[in-house]
């Protein structure tokens, strides 16, 4: 069974290198030089999580249903 999941990805300023999680996924993060390094270790990483994880487990995980911006006036 295919899983799709949502990885933020952010670029740390100092070290210039791009850190990838599944906030869904304990343990799935990893880091590297390239957006492209990043999306593959991510694959990997996810895999092992999800081949560790129970049936149960990985047919519970959220579905990603959007980003939204919100305006606050302060």
């Amino acid at each position: 069974m295919n899983h799709l999941c949502t990885a933020y990805i952010e670029k740390d300023s100092e070290s210039g290198m791009y850190i990838g999680y599944v906030p869904d996924i304990a343990g799935a993060h990893t880091c590297a030089d390239s957006i492209d390094e990043l999306h593959e270790k991510l694959r990997e990483v996810i895999t092992l999580c999800l081949e560790e994880m129970s049936d149960e487990d990985r047919d519970s995980l959220p579905f990603f249903a959007g980003i939204s911006q919100i305006e606050i006036a302060v």
